[in-house]
């Protein structure tokens, strides 16, 4: 497969550089050799210097026939257009990023399609989308709905409160048939369970629950339940206005912006928040408004370390629920060792969502894992597929994968070694993200 990505910038490097490790062919163009840098003598790619909207560069890296071509700079205008451009030169398929939401009104598909633009991705209302499910789910540092509902991911970070901390899974203390837990991340080590594995404080759990069990699950891991009614946001970009436009009905929310420009936006955009032209980093100001009476503190400037910080200050004013937007992928371990509760990368997301698409039509969905560098994989289980013909325990599948459970007729099943998948079952499947193109053959 010939992919050809314009845009070296976070999104179009991390999804070149992910891709890379892939049976494909990349190219990736940028105006600005710095950019580029060594990618192409340290990665199996292309890299050209050449404007996104020339027709001469364009053909020159190769889009003619190209099965994708991902157009992801900084600009909305400048990705569409190449996208046009490189349809009208050959291109199969193209995927633009914008930063427009009326473009993402499922009325608008058709129109769009018919222009020659397939595909239309928001980061920020990814992240956004990631945010509001967040809140939701309080006690947790990530979840997600799989299957439609039927089964449940839920990543929790284990307290000395947990029921079950230091019990082997070759006990049987797990065999409750109510939860299952695919991976348990460890320092920097991402684990997948053997029998002779324990669960202890401060680990990170990934676990697989249908959605029946989910109080049973919080539980046993010693969570209590929490309201959130009072959330404060400091930053008031497109990801916070994304974000509270689908919460301030439930919730008490306040914005603290210190560009005056974008809390008139704001104001405009959201009226039913209270929006604070102020510096959100003094703490003072945190203080003035009110952020020792916050359930919840969500960071999303463009600083990735402005956003570390006022999570930490918002934790020692007593804030338990803590989510910051972090695009330098280097903090992210320092993030999770300082404990700030859920951690966001837009470009991460991003990724994850264009890299599904060049899966196997046995995929129906890929989520990625930030903290754990792993993926969620919804395959379905095909006719007469390699995973349908023994159980589990005798399928041989990579020691970095883990099935969690399936969904068969709607209904959410936790699976164990002598679980047997029929065909169309969906299968959850948790794994490191090298290891995707390897479980597509047993799907397939």
């Amino acid at each position: 497969m010939r992919i050809v990505i314009t845009g070296a910038g976070e999104v179009g490097t991390h999804l070149a550089k992910l891709l890379s490790r892939e049976d494909m062919e990349i190219s990736l163009l940028d105006e600005r050799q710095e950019r580029l840098g060594d990618l192409s003598a340290n990665y199996d790619m292309l890299t050209k210097v050449g404007n996104p909207t020339s027709i001469h560069d364009l053909r020159d890296i190769g889009v003619k026939d190209c099965d994708l071509f991902i157009s992801v700079t900084p600009h909305e205008t400048e990705n569409m257009t190449a996208c046009l451009i490189a349809n009208s030169l050959g291109a199969k398929r193209t995927l633009a990023r914008i930063d427009n939401y009326e473009y993402l009104l499922p009325e608008n598909k058709k129109f769009f399609e018919n222009m020659g633009l397939n595909h239309l991705i928001y980061p920020e209302v990814l992240a956004a989308n990631e945010i509001e499910e967040s809140l939701r789910t309080n006690w947790m540092r990530y979840h997600l709905q799989l299957g439609q509902g039927a089964l449940e991911l839920c990543v929790v970070k284990v307290r000395e409160t947990a029921k079950t901390l230091g019990q082997t899974f070759a006990s049987g203390v797990y065999n409750h048939g109510k939860y299952r837990i695919v991976a348990i991340k460890r320092d920097q080590e991402t684990i997948i369970p053997r029998g002779q594995d324990t669960i202890e404080v401060n680990d990170m759990i990934y676990c697989v629950c249908p959605k029946d069990n989910m109080e049973y699950m919080r539980e046993e891991l010693g969570k209590p339940k929490r309201e959130i009614k009072n959330v404060i946001f400091f930053g008031g970009g497109r990801i916070t206005r994304k974000a509270i436009t689908e919460l301030t009905d439930e919730m008490n929310i306040k914005v603290i912006e210190k560009d005056r420009e974008l809390c008139d936006i704001l104001s405009e955009k959201v009226p039913n928040a209270l929006i604070i032209n102020d510096d959100g980093s003094d703490m003072s100001v945190l203080k003035a408004e009110g952020i020792q009476d916050a359930d919840a503190f969500v960071a999303v400037t463009d600083s990735s370390e402005a956003n570390i910080f006022a999570c930490l200050a918002a934790k020692r004013f007593g804030v338990r629920k803590t989510i910051a937007e972090i695009e330098n992928l280097d903090y992210i371990p320092m993030a999770e060792g300082l404990d700030i509760g859920t951690v966001l990368n837009k470009k991460t997301i991003a990724a994850s969502y264009i890299y599904q698409m060049l899966l196997d039509a046995s995929v129906r969905g890929v989520h990625n894992l930030t903290s754990a560098d792993a993926e969620i994989v919804e395959f379905y289980a095909k006719e007469n597929s390699l995973i349908t013909k023994r159980k589990i325990k005798d399928m041989n599948l990579p020691d970095e994968a883990n099935i969690g459970g399936v969904v068969r007729a709607g209904e959410g099943i936790l699976v164990n070694g002598d679980t047997q998948i029929i065909a169309g079952d969906l299968v959850v499947v948790f794994c490191k993200s090298h290891v995707i193109r390897n479980l597509e053959r047993f799907f397939k």
